[in-house]
């Protein structure tokens, strides 16, 4: 199995199934969930220099304001992201880097267990990523988790304020 056949799998028999059963909505490579004023939104990032044999990539992660969105008509996408963030947000630093990991994210190759790689996911998302996103059900749990986030806790906390008043 190649290195993109492998992301292709990951997708289908985790990440879909587990972000469905957290109450995620999918379309292609990006998930989000209503939170009412705001939605959560998990969007999987592949750079351009990945091959079949090799693919690196990361997830974009972060809440979108509804009274941001260029669209509302439609559903949440990446660009609407008021603080994007990458996983490593999200995960305490010694699992920031390991054998599936670097610094840009995650890194799938043809001798990839796609089995132990699985697990290694699951755990960021099931023990940091999803916990900490299942926490925010209100404005205010943006503000107090996100708000000291250089540069993007000021815009969300400014944006928060703009559409309140």
């Amino acid at each position: 199995m190649t290195a993109k056949e492998k992301q292709s799998e990951l997708i289908k028999t985790y990440l879909k199934p587990t972000l469905k059963n957290f109450g995620y909505k999918t379309s292609r490579q990006t998930w989000w969930k209503d939170k009412n004023d705001f939605f959560l939104l998990i969007s999987m990032q592949n750079f351009s220099w990945n091959t079949q044999n090799n693919v690196n990539f990361c997830f974009n992660i972060g809440i979108v304001l509804k009274t941001e969105m260029k669209d509302k008509s439609k559903n949440p996408l990446i660009y609407d992201l008021t603080i994007p963030l990458r996983e490593n947000f999200y995960l305490p630093h010694n699992r920031t880097e390991n054998l599936f990991r670097n610094k840009t994210g995650y890194i799938l190759n043809d001798e990839t267990d796609i089995f132990t790689f699985i697990n290694e996911l699951k755990s960021d998302f099931e023990n940091y990523i999803l916990p900490k996103l299942d926490n925010l059900n209100e404005l205010q749990d943006c503000i107090d988790n996100f708000g000291d986030v250089y540069f993007f806790g000021e815009r969300m906390k400014n944006a928060i304020r703009a559409n309140i008043l």
